[in-house]
């Protein structure tokens, strides 16, 4: 659906039916000229603000790092890990065409200084939740990447549908059911 451009951000436009274009058809999809078809300018527009794909795709994934540390800097302050990862799984799932390009550096500028920062961002806000799981016996990095792996793989598992049907279609409860395991232990 052909969408014609008028006065605003141009920018955001391109971010936005970029943004529709990987929830439908994913990365490979994406095409400058397609996306300045959809919103009704010039085949060299989107050029201007992003250079090439490569520049568009930073641009999206350095908007969902932003997007994901929001989320995570919106939840209260008595939060734990536990929470912290149902908030991650539920930012990817609502936001999967920003987390399908967020961790595909091949897709990406690493140098880009808006996505690092953006990174940045989320990484801290993460690390606060990260912090209440060690307690000192566990070197902080391996603990750090237990609980991102846990639930950024729970999270790729579940937009992939390759979890078993028994976990259920609440994602939330699935990823809190999931989650816990690693927060409580197996044995509580």
């Amino acid at each position: 659906m052909a969408r014609r451009y008028h006065h605003g951000d141009l920018r955001q436009a391109v971010l936005t039916a970029a943004v529709e274009v990987l929830g439908d058809s994913g990365p490979a999809a994406v095409n400058l000229r397609d996306l300045a078809r959809r919103v009704g300018v010039s085949h060299a527009a989107p050029a201007h603000h992003f250079g090439d794909r490569s520049g568009l795709l930073t641009a999206v994934a350095a908007q969902g790092f932003d997007l994901l540390a929001d989320t995570l800097e919106e939840l209260p302050p008595s939060s734990d890990l536990l929470e912290a990862g149902v908030a991650y799984v539920s930012f990817a799932v609502e936001h999967r065409a920003h987390f399908e390009v967020m961790f595909r550096p091949e897709l990406l500028r690493a140098d880009d200084p808006d996505l690092r920062a953006a990174q940045e961002r989320s990484n801290q806000a993460m690390d606060w939740a990260i912090a209440g799981f060690r307690d000192g016996s566990v070197d902080p990095v391996v603990a750090g990447a237990a609980a991102w792996s846990l639930v950024h793989g729970f999270a790729t598992l579940w937009l992939q549908r390759a979890l078993p049907a028994d976990v259920g279609d609440d994602v939330e409860a699935a990823a809190r059911a999931v989650a816990e395991l690693l927060v409580r232990g197996a044995n509580p």
